[in-house]
């Protein structure tokens, strides 16, 4: 079993920054992208940033120059610090790993989604 546990959201003014933080752990030999969704209320889940295990990256346009996705593939942890924050970035954060390879199941990528962590930006 694999479970993915976020830190680090919270009430921030207009403007104001906050990192969040999401480690894996269980039975995990490899894991080929980890990023964060976000999804607000009324609103679909979207992405908003993902790094693969290679290092490629991706970022919604919404926060491209204000977020910055960081990944420790040996710890299986993925970051997100998020600078200039505005309101609409207000939604419930979550952390997902794709494409993982738990040993002995050669045959089968899963993927896994914590459990969300608020994120609320004042105006």
């Amino acid at each position: 079993q694999v479970q993915l546990v976020e830190s680090g959201g919270g009430l921030v003014q207009d403007g104001g920054s906050l990192r969040l933080s999401c480690t894996a752990s269980g039975s995990i030999y490899s894991i080929y992208a980890m990023g964060w969704y976000r999804q607000a209320p009324g609103k679909e889940r979207e992405l908003v940033a993902v790094k693969t295990s290679r290092g490629d990256v991706n970022y919604a346009d919404s926060v491209k120059g204000r977020f910055t996705i960081a990944r420790d593939n040996t710890k299986h942890t993925v970051s997100l610090q998020m600078n200039s924050l505005k309101p609409e970035d207000t939604a419930v954060y979550y952390c997902n790993a794709d494409r993982v390879y738990i040993p002995g199941i050669w045959s089968k990528e899963y993927e896994f989604w914590g459990q969300g962590t608020q994120v609320t930006v004042s105006s």
